[in-house]
């Protein structure tokens, strides 16, 4: 399987990255951390690609899906996993800059990389788009009111775009659960450990992606079973 991840230096990302290519698939990614793009591109050569991309940037992910598209072709799975989480605070206090920047990366940046990508898909007839939710994307807690708004958000656009879909293709809003991620230890320093680390996380979660495609097309998944 050819598959295309964003956020890919850390977290979810890279443990999604390691898995898929010890198991036998190419990954193309990008994520803005540099030096760690670089140790991937080390460690993991070509048929796999890294690059340093910000998906905010429509002009620098359309050049990027151009190069993964030249290089791979359309890929059969699409994973949308950049995001970031606001310090949390109550909404009233969080800054108008940190509050902009959330939903660049958690919504504009996915759509970023569905209008470079997804096109190609459509034009070979299959592939699945997986967006990443969260169990903020379905419910709320205090503090966290700019992130559980840009994973609603993820919700319907994901929804949105699998009703606009041809048939033989799938987008599907994946909430992966609780993981000890930097993100997690962000909200929750005193808890975060008791949670499973990515490496163990992706073990299930990275098979359960592969086994995602047409019938799950607009279901809102979560890794290992689905919540409609």
């Amino acid at each position: 399987m050819k598959i295309v991840i964003t956020g890919v230096t850390r977290g979810l990302g890279r443990a999604l990255a390691e898995w898929y290519m010890a198991h036998g698939h190419t990954v193309a990614g990008c994520g803005r951390n540099g030096p760690a793009i670089f140790d991937l591109r080390f460690t993991h050569p070509e048929p796999h690609s890294f690059d340093a991309v910000d998906v905010t940037l429509p002009v620098k992910v359309s050049l990027w899906a151009e190069r993964v598209l030249g290089a791979l072709g359309p890929p059969d799975f699409l994973i949308n996993n950049a995001a970031l989480m606001n310090k949390p605070a109550p909404l009233w206090k969080v800054p108008a800059d940190e509050f902009a920047a959330m939903l660049s990366v958690n919504i504009a940046g996915v759509a970023n990389v569905v209008r470079a990508f997804v096109p190609a898909m459509i034009e070979r007839g299959s592939g699945t788009i997986v967006n990443l939710s969260s169990g903020w994307g379905r419910g709320v807690s205090p503090e966290v009111a700019p992130y559980c708004a840009t994973k609603w958000a993820i919700e319907g656009l994901t929804k949105a775009l699998a009703a606009e879909l041809p048939a033989g293709m799938a987008a599907v809003p994946l909430n992966p659960g609780v993981i000890d991620t930097e993100m997690l230890k962000k909200c929750f320093p005193d808890s975060s450990a008791s949670y499973p680390k990515p490496d163990e996380w992706a073990k299930r979660a990275a098979p359960f992606i592969l086994g995602l495609g047409p019938g799950d097309n607009g279901r809102s998944a979560s890794v290992g079973g689905f919540e409609d």
